[in-house]
């Protein structure tokens, strides 16, 4: 029988300081079965990476400063059996300063020096939990073969192509992933997006079909409602896949949408849990395969300030052809389209007011100019298989009061744009109304 296996996540915010490494320790000592550890760069380290990338000719002291930061978290790193590759990495640091103050465009080098962070913290994790008396090692994601989709900057990790190519050999005992990047399409160093080293460890605990992830934060789990609206609330116990892409898709800064995406195939639950709590046996938000539980919103997503752009055409099939011309284009801007309705003679598009200028002249290129709306606010009243508002999911004086009109329902949530811009007011309005978990 084998041991269960867990992927730990642990982010820039729980690599703060040495005692954040030692209550890692503490974690993984008293963690049954096996532990894989992903790992991002220490707090503040990818930043100052990013602006020696942008001025290599101003970054001499760089390579010095991250080695006393690092040296700093793991005194004995220098003189250990990984001392040569933390001095590689420094070197590798260096040299690719070098290159780009020669070449500023060099995006090789460029991804190169910013992944050189999460190296740094993989050698300092893996000596710390050393010294603690665990088998751990540092692992580079790209040296035991995940691939990426992509060349550069890359969406997601090609799980098909990992699942032939990864090297399971490496493992064994404890090992700490540099997470945040791998292989791309054409050989070289690709990096992930925004929320990629979480997308790793989700990843990686598909390919080696773990029995759960863990994301360790610096919060307790994921909110029905974004605390930055100042509506204080308690952690959602259990979310679906959909509902917490959903969520992260609109609002929550504790995921990313292509975090969960891996996880959905074969049903491994995702745990949020607070590195600097009293670890519980239940996690404050379990993450798992959509359930219909209690046909209930559990979160409200919010997007400030949308527009709706709406155009008439004249011929249906010109309107088939011109609406996917329009919608290659939006892509191609990294413009996100919230909503679409297209029935015959008329279209409209909703897109967050700061791509407006943008996605305007996209659609002005195939269609006549488009009328514009604007609104305050999009809610996503997220929950699997939801009633709509006119089903009594809200109260016709509610949907009134707040001037709601529905865009869109699907099965895990209802989807509502707003004239008003009070939007702290009408999210306490609703929590209410809903019934969600506030705090007082």
């Amino acid at each position: 029988m084998r041991k269960t296996i867990t992927v730990h996540k642990f982010g820039g915010s729980c690599l703060r300081d040495i005692s954040d490494l030692n209550r890692i320790a503490e974690v993984i000592q008293n963690w049954p079965g096996q532990s894989l550890i992903v790992v991002s760069a220490l707090w503040g380290t990818t930043d100052r990476l990013m602006r020696a990338s942008q001025e290599p000719r101003y970054a001499s002291r760089l390579v010095s400063d991250l080695s006393r930061q690092h040296l700093r978290f793991a005194p004995s790193l220098n003189d250990s059996e990984n001392g040569h590759l933390f001095r590689s990495v420094l070197m590798g640091i260096e040299q690719s300063l070098k290159e780009l103050a020669q070449s500023p465009n060099n995006w090789i080098a460029i991804n190169r020096l910013l992944a050189a962070g999460e190296r740094l913290s993989a050698l300092v994790v893996a000596q710390r939990l050393k010294e603690h008396g665990i088998d751990a090692h540092p692992v580079g994601a790209e040296d035991i073969g995940l691939k990426l989709k992509g060349i550069n900057r890359a969406p997601i990790v090609d799980l098909e192509t990992s699942m032939v190519e990864l090297d399971r050999s490496a493992f064994f005992g404890t090992p700490v992933i540099t997470g945040w990047f791998g292989e791309g399409n054409d050989g070289e160093l690709a990096l992930l997006g925004r929320g990629g080293s979480d997308h790793t460890a989700t990843s990686i605990a598909r390919l080696v079909d773990a029995d759960k992830v863990i994301l360790w934060k610096d919060v307790d789990g994921v909110l029905p409602i974004n605390p930055r609206w100042g509506v204080e609330s308690s952690p959602i116990p259990y979310l679906g896949y959909s509902e917490a892409v959903e969520l992260a898709r609109l609002d929550t800064p504790v995921l990313h949408p292509a975090t969960v995406e891996p996880l959905r195939g074969i049903g491994i639950p995702l745990e949020i849990r607070d590195l600097r709590s009293v670890v519980k046996d239940q996690a404050a938000s379990i993450i798992g395969p959509d359930l219909i539980q209690t046909h209930k919103v559990k979160a409200i997503g919010c997007l400030p300030n949308v527009t709706r752009l709406t155009v008439s055409s004249s011929s249906l099939e010109a309107q088939s052809e011109l609406l996917g011309r329009v919608l290659i284009g939006l892509a191609d801007e990294n413009i996100a389209c919230w909503n679409l309705d297209s029935i015959p003679g008329q279209i409209s598009w909703i897109v967050s007011q700061h791509d407006l200028e943008k996605a305007n002249r996209i659609i002005t290129n195939h269609f006549n100019a488009p009328e514009v709306s604007e609104y305050g606010v999009m809610f996503s009243l997220v929950g699997n298989k939801l009633p709509n508002v006119k089903n009594a999911l809200l109260s016709t004086e509610m949907t009134s009061l707040l001037e709601l009109e529905i865009v869109s329902i699907t099965d895990h949530a209802v989807r509502v744009i707003s004239t008003r811009n009070d939007i702290s007011v009408m999210l306490e309005t609703l929590a209410n109304e809903l019934e969600l978990t506030i705090k007082v």
